[in-house]
């Protein structure tokens, strides 16, 4: 919590502060090891002046003392995490962009997973990822440093209820496409949507059978039968970088 009273978080690594800067996100202070001295370091010093950020120099040792469970190397920051998306702002901003697209995550739990999402979200371009408020990993530190500055680009946006979520973006022209494994629809030969929500299930169960009904359509990543599944961030990179193939080849 900051002296303001803002609920806060902390994020770790020169990369991932850089990127908080660099998109504008309400960073607090960052807190720096007295032994890093390199040229990202130093580049990120100066941004963080130019945007009136306080820099603190420390110890390593204080800095791991103070910050356990954040991975830090040598440099940290409190960011305001009060930009997370409310639900009812969704709208908006996708009316505000051309040709929106969307990833749903289903009960993914694990924020490492979370993170990784996040990185290939931002890298495709994705307009939101959106997620359950509940049984599912919230945007934390861990998630925003694996995502490494892709948490800073791409809103999340926590829901009540997942399918209702699904449910109000095909209302809006979306169309749903659901991740699984079981199905015959081969995602390379799927014409895939312009306004398209992704959808991909947990780590543990994949997507529900309550999920996948609210789906226009399955399909599934062919692979060789000796393994059954994929990560379910590996499986959310392909099923992007598809999209994003599909729509420069239509451009």
């Amino acid at each position: 919590m900051s002296d303001k009273g803002q609920a806060t978080d902390w994020i770790g690594g020169v990369h991932a502060v850089t990127a908080a800067l660099d998109a504008g996100q309400k960073v607090v202070r960052i807190r720096l090891a007295r032994d890093k001295a390199d040229g990202r370091t130093r580049a990120l010093i100066a941004a963080a002046e130019a945007a009136g950020v306080p820099v603190e120099s420390h110890d390593r040792g204080a800095l791991d003392k103070a910050l356990p469970d954040i991975n830090h190397q040598g440099c940290a920051a409190e960011i305001v995490t009060g930009h997370i998306l409310r639900e009812s702002e969704l709208a908006d901003l996708l009316a505000r962009t051309d040709t929106p697209w969307v990833l749903a995550l289903d009960q993914v739990q694990d924020p490492h997973n979370l993170g990784a999402c996040l990185r290939s979200a931002a890298a495709a371009g994705v307009t939101a990822v959106i997620a359950p408020r509940k049984r599912a990993a919230g945007l934390t530190g861990a998630a925003r440093k694996v995502a490494a500055g892709g948490a800073e680009i791409v809103p999340f946006v926590p829901v009540t209820n997942l399918s209702r979520a699904i449910e109000r973006l095909k209302a809006d022209g979306f169309w749903a496409v659901g991740l699984a494994g079981e199905s015959h629809a081969s995602i390379h030969d799927t014409d895939l949507p312009a306004r398209i929500v992704w959808v991909a299930g947990g780590e543990a169960d994949g997507l529900r059978a309550l999920t996948a009904d609210h789906c226009d359509l399955l399909v599934s990543i062919p692979m060789e039968p000796v393994m059954e599944s994929l990560n379910v961030s590996v499986a959310t990179a392909i099923a992007l970088f598809e999209t994003r193939r599909q729509r420069a080849a239509r451009a």
